[in-house]
């Protein structure tokens, strides 16, 4: 079967292909860049620890810390566990970590310098066409436009993207320096500082001082990265003025920490070196549909965030890990007749969950930038306190900021087909990362397992004591044979996992956990039988019979028979597998009669240089 094209190689693009990898589909990556992937500094992104722990080794900074100042006061202070603390990195990083992942799967293939210009699909697959120099035709089973907030994909689908622009505008600037507030010590040779591997970091509010609204969050390699927060509409930020935010900020900070410890030295601020800028703004946009036929969106092709610090490259990967997994059921079943129900549910799961988070930061915008901001947050001025709103977005946590749960999606099994117990994780919810046993005995955390490891369902079984046995002892006692003689025979991949005890779960339940780590049901572990409800949910059978318009019939364009990636035309395919330029004997046709229409895909806007995605 042809491989799942792969438009746009972004983050949420290359993780999206590394996701379909470790469930054996085959991808092509088209990549309209020559792959380099430059450093930029002042463009960054924050990722929840539950999004970081599925994706390779990358090299951000956990924060220790999230603190709020308003004026010379500190309002707020969160300790951050290690577990729970969110990563900063690097975009640049980011990318460059998948693409050295990528390069070790077989199953997945990046092509630079193609850039797409014309789509078409039929009842089969779907047929990309990439413009000179690398003028090819792709033939593919699926097509994913990862290709950002101008998607030329979501341009010829004809999917509107209706949203707000310019909500919120920050001048930034990432910096090498010491602040006050940092871990850290001084080198016993040279007395250079060094810095601590993670930091605090801060929102400061001074609305009557040179700083006005700056947040300053740590990382990697000792730099810090900092926001001021801009009229949402207004003149571009010169270069003076930027030197002169950070002059006049980094001396408020040394005056403050003059006062707090007696002495501007060693807690003042050290020589500092400005490294990038740039000017982040944040819009609001939602595609009105992430799915046509066997054409989906992800990432910034879908939606835009940003204000109030809700991170938006962590949501494209949380589209990316919400499809690998049913792109692989769809891809490994292709006669299901549940593939359009399974397929569906990405839109109105992931979708679902963007509206409401888009919905939480209209309510919340009023509250904290036009009715006196932080001044009104302070304790005692509202029993809900915005403030608490806004490092909820910064943090990963509340309606800003938390990981969505699916409680209404269509991937659950039909009421009354299980006999569920309550957990302390809610169905539809993430689950909680918890140490874990494999039946080979290997052990780790139940997020290692959800990086790709467990095939698409998870059975986490609560046996208290089984962590002081050898695995060959518990396998064959009391409901174990049963449970694994069951998993074996279910029609999805599952990988049963042992842990010792789970919040809120009685001893003998058995959890079943989908492969983007969210629960879709606790069972009593006597109900093995359940598992089948179960995994028939997760394929979309719940809800089989329901009807779904067919793409109208024609004749597909063939790909190359054991190649499954080019394909010339259905009157020139070579017989080799190779791909064929536009323009001699091996043109591609245009549309035939009775075939899908072939849209053309309009060339790339010119991206805004200075915008960033965290």
């Amino acid at each position: 079967m042809d491989p799942v094209i792969v438009i746009g190689a972004g983050p949420a693009g290359l993780a999206l292909a590394l996701a379909l990898a470790r469930h054996a589909v085959p991808s092509v990556v088209l990549d309209a860049t020559d792959g380099s992937s430059p450093p930029r500094a002042a463009r960054s992104c924050v990722l929840r620890p539950d999004t970081a722990a599925w994706l390779p080794a990358l090299p951000g900074v956990r924060w220790r810390s999230w603190r709020a100042r308003y004026r010379s006061r500190l309002v707020e202070d969160v300790p951050l566990a290690p577990e729970d603390a969110p990563l900063h990195i690097e975009q640049h990083a980011l990318e460059r970590a998948l693409r050295t992942a990528l390069a070790q799967e077989p199953l997945a293939r990046i092509v630079t310098g193609s850039h797409a210009d014309l789509l078409e699909q039929d009842t089969t697959g779907v047929t990309v066409h990439t413009r000179e120099p690398n003028a090819v035709w792709w033939r593919g089973s699926y097509a994913v436009g990862c290709d950002g907030a101008r998607s030329t994909v979501r341009k010829a689908l004809g999917v509107r993207f209706p949203g707000r622009t310019a909500v919120e505008r920050h001048a930034v600037a990432a910096l090498r320096v010491r602040l006050p507030w940092e871990e850290g010590a001084y080198g016993a040779g040279d007395g250079a500082w060094q810095p601590g591997p993670t930091g605090a970091a801060l929102l400061h509010r001074d609305p009557d001082s040179r700083p006005g609204e700056v947040t300053a969050r740590p990382l990697a390699g000792g730099l810090w990265r900092l926001d001021w927060l801009l009229p949402p509409r207004g003149d571009l930020v010169t270069p003076e003025e930027m030197l002169e935010r950070i002059r006049n900020t980094l001396e408020v900070w040394s005056d403050e920490a003059a006062r707090d410890g007696g002495s501007a030295e060693p807690r003042g601020i050290g020589p500092w070196e400005l490294v990038d800028t740039g000017v982040h703004t944040a819009h609001q946009r939602l595609a009105r549909h992430w799915r046509v036929g066997r054409v989906l969106l992800a990432g910034d092709a879908a939606h835009l965030t940003g204000a109030l610090g809700v991170p938006g490259v962590d949501e494209g990967l949380r589209d990316a890990a919400n499809l690998a997994w049913k792109l692989s059921l769809a891809w490994h079943h292709r006669h299901d007749d549940a593939a359009e129900v399974l397929l569906d549910s990405y839109e109105s799961e992931r979708r679902g969950a963007l509206v409401t988070r888009l919905r939480a930061v209209d309510q919340a915008l009023p509250a904290v930038r036009r009715t006196g901001g932080l001044r009104g947050l302070l304790p005692g001025r509202g029993a809900r306190a915005p403030l608490g709103m806004l490092t909820d977005g910064h943090l990963g946590r509340g309606p800003l900021g938390a990981p969505s749960g699916y409680a209404r999606t269509p991937l659950m099994p039909a009421r009354g087909a299980t006999g569920t117990v309550p957990v302390g994780t809610a169905p539809g919810a993430p689950v909680r990362d918890v140490p874990v046993t494999a039946a080979d005995g290997s052990r780790g955390m139940l997020r290692d397992w959800l990086a790709g490891k467990g095939g698409e369902l998870l059975a986490l079984l609560v046996a208290p004591g089984t962590g002081v046995w050898d695995s060959r002892h518990w396998l064959s006692a009391g409901v174990m044979p049963e449970l694994v003689s069951t998993l074996d025979a279910l029609p999805v991949r599952g990988t049963l996992l042992v842990t010792e005890e789970y919040p809120g779960a009685a001893a003998h339940t058995v959890l079943v956990i989908r492969a983007d780590g969210h629960l879709t049901a606790a069972l009593p572990a006597g109900r093995t039988a359940d598992l089948w409800a179960c995994a028939d949910a997760l394929r979309g059978r719940a809800q089989a019979d329901r009807t779904v318009p067919a793409l109208p019939p024609g004749p597909a364009r063939p790909a190359v028979e054991g190649n499954g990636t080019a394909a010339g035309s259905a009157e020139n395919a070579p017989a080799n597998g190779t791909s064929r330029a536009p323009g001699g004997t091996g043109d591609a046709p245009a549309a035939r009669a009775g075939s899908a229409p072939q849209r053309a895909l309009p060339g790339p806007g010119r991206p805004d240089a200075t915008d960033s995605d965290s």
